[in-house]
């Protein structure tokens, strides 16, 4: 897979990586008014946890999709997040 197919299909993910990131270093560095606010890492968490779910909803799409076309859903199949 290229690495823009990636980013459009895990966009979430790496913006929730990259908010916990500058999150961090807001915090590390003592930046004026983070130290007060919470919302880069609540943020940047509640993507990665939206990412989590996002992918289980695509394997709950594939199981169905299998299951309506009549076609055996192999166990590699469900257990796979990609």
């Amino acid at each position: 897979m290229d690495f823009s197919r990636w980013l459009r299909t895990e966009w979430d993910r790496v913006l929730g990586f990259g908010l916990i990131g500058l999150g961090a270093v807001f915090v590390v560095l003592a930046w004026f008014g983070v130290s007060d606010s919470p919302y880069l890492l609540g943020a940047g968490a509640t993507l990665l946890h939206t990412a989590d779910v996002h992918d289980e909803w695509r394997k709950l799409d594939r199981i169905e999709r299998a299951l309506r076309a009549g076609e055996p859903v192999p166990i590699d199949k469900i257990t796979s997040t990609r």
